[in-house]
């Protein structure tokens, strides 16, 4: 067994009982990767385990594992499924021999359960990157979920408030690296000392020095050199949200040469990148995160030339003739042909004032991707029954030591995927509890236990806690939109076929009651809730803008005079 001794480089892993393919897959990971990684290779799978026992009780981090399929005694999926509870946090790349298809119920069967992070072959020669692309990819996502992209920003504040998990949360779904310092902490206060800055907390601190007290999401981006007012003051279209279907309304009106503005107040990618693991995305078979691919989404829209404005909010649009006015919180106003509203939901809130509470302090309506590595060996709940549940369930157990699901009906397959659901059920430290919610909440400063209620028997029981994830359900951002778009009883706009009436005689699917405005993405009446269904309504409503940029006979936005 190789030595697992004192290395402050986290490791990597090759399992292979043959001796010339683990040579040559040793030297293939070393060659491209034993600057920054530490190659470790083993020539069985009992011998891997031990290895990994080894590496935790030194407290090496392992940033991956690579294991071989066929290997005498154990398969590389079996091993890779006993590392889970050893190594949660480690990436799992299973390999086999270059097509072979015997290996297929084993792939599909480990990757449904989570069990492996991706499958590749073995490389043909050292620089095979279709190989390298596969772990480039896992050794990606390790470093962005432990904290080792390095420090662009860093927050100082108070761990426990909410304005600073706010903070904290939109720089993760923009893709910023950023690292997180207790005021209270030796080294929070060397930073705020270094800085000249003391408060109000959050403190944020740019790679220039640069320190912001208590800053908005408007602040950092203008800190940063992102726009924060318009340049221009008339659009062709403009898109108000970033989430799925704001992004992908802006890659088509942009790529088809139309000049786009993208309005959005909060974090890029919506509710979609706070899912840590989307892994029925189309054309990502390891998964991707849902933050990973709104950055992919912005950085394609932003090289087609759409312009975005971050930090902002619409607060209400008016007609005025043939032009959109879309004015903006800060009361400047932008003038544009056709409005795509795609601003999406915010989670659900549960209403128990106790609960409420603690929001910010152990309380988070969320997938808790943020929050995740600081649950380490606590005990935490996540509350829904969706797939965003599933998810964050899934994700928040690598890190903590049990995750509880709370469903209030009697079974989580009533409103959740498949996979979603065997890989919860094969996770051992991941219970589900149906016919179950949250009564109360306790704690001094801070969350520390909830009253549970069974809505079967009524009866309650009170059980600690570090945590609680709440993902309930949705509602639509919508409450600002003038009387003229109609909406249902829930506030989501009705558009099409939906609508009360429909302007001009129009059979644009996507068109609201208002001439000119359109929505997409699931602020829509009767959408389904899914992020490639909100990605093909940002391509679509483009379409539509086109069809109603047809039968206006004129250019989308007139400047006015």
């Amino acid at each position: 067994m190789a030595s697992g001794g004192a290395d402050p480089r986290p490791a990597i892993i090759v399992v292979d009982d043959d001796d010339l393919s683990r040579a040559r897959l040793e030297r293939c990971v070393s060659g491209r990767y034993g600057g920054s990684y530490r190659v470790l290779a083993e020539p069985s799978a009992s011998t891997a385990f031990e290895l990994l026992k080894s590496l935790r009780t030194a407290g090496t981090p392992v940033a991956l594992i690579i294991a071989d399929q066929w290997m005498p005694g154990e398969t590389g999926a079996t091993l890779l499924a006993r590392t889970r509870d050893l190594q949660p946090a480690t990436q799992r790349l299973l390999v086999g021999t270059w097509a072979d298809f015997s290996a297929r119920e084993a792939i599909v069967r480990a990757s449904i359960l989570g069990e492996i992070d991706h499958y590749a072959s073995h490389p043909l020669n050292d620089s095979d990157e279709q190989f390298h692309t596969a772990v480039t990819e896992v050794l990606a996502r390790w470093s962005r979920e432990n904290g080792r992209w390095g420090e662009a920003l860093r927050v100082v504040g108070d761990p426990w408030d909410e304005y600073a998990h706010g903070l904290q949360d939109s720089f993760r779904r923009f893709g910023l690296p950023f690292a997180f310092y207790d005021a209270d902490s030796v080294e929070g206060k060397e930073l705020l000392h270094q800085s000249g800055v003391d408060g109000p907390l959050p403190v944020v601190i740019l790679a220039t020095g640069r320190a912001l007290a208590r800053p908005s999401p408007a602040d950092v981006a203008g800190a940063l050199g992102a726009t924060t007012t318009p340049v221009d003051q008339v659009f062709d279209v403009v898109v108000l949200g970033a989430g799925p279907a704001g992004l992908a309304a802006a890659v088509y009106a942009a790529s088809e040469g139309l000049e786009v503005l993208v309005v959005e107040p909060l974090n890029l990618g919506g509710q979609a990148s706070s899912s840590p693991m989307l892994r029925n995305y189309l054309g990502f078979p390891a998964g991707v995160g849902g933050a990973d691919l709104a950055a992919r989404a912005y950085q394609q829209a932003w090289t087609f030339g759409a312009d975005f404005l971050i930090g902002r909010a619409a607060t209400g649009i008016r007609a005025d003739a043939d032009d959109r006015i879309v004015v903006l919180d800060d009361a400047s106003e932008i003038h544009t042909g056709a409005v795509v509203v795609a601003t999406g939901v915010s989670y659900r809130r549960v209403g128990i004032e106790s609960l409420e509470a603690f929001v910010g302090r152990g309380v988070f309506y969320g997938s808790g991707a943020t929050e995740a590595r600081a649950m380490a060996g606590e005990s935490v709940f996540v509350v829904g029954g969706a797939n965003s549940a599933g998810e964050a369930a899934i994700y928040l157990a690598r890190y903590a030591a049990r995750v509880t699901v709370l469903v209030r009906g009697s079974s989580i397959r009533d409103g959740m995927s498949d996979y979603l659901v065997r890989e919860l059920e094969a996770i051992p430290n991941i219970d589900i509890r149906p016919n179950t919610e949250i009564a109360d909440a306790h704690g001094h400063g801070r969350l520390e236990r909830v009253s549970l209620r069974n809505n079967g028997t009524g009866t309650t029981e009170d059980l600690p806690t570090a945590a609680v994830f709440i993902l309930i359900g949705a509602v639509p951002r919508t409450d600002w939109l003038p009387p003229e778009i109609a909406r249902d009883d829930r506030g989501f706009v009705q558009t099409g076929a939906d609508r009360p009436l429909s302007p001009d005689g129009d059979s644009w699917s996507l068109a609201t009651t208002m001439a000119g405005v359109f929505a997409a993405g699931d602020v829509r009446h009767g959408s389904l809730k899914r992020i490639a269904a909100a990605v093909g309504e940002g391509s679509t409503v483009i379409r539509q803008v086109h069809e109603y940029r047809a039968a206006q006979a004129r250019p989308l936005a007139e400047r006015p005079a």
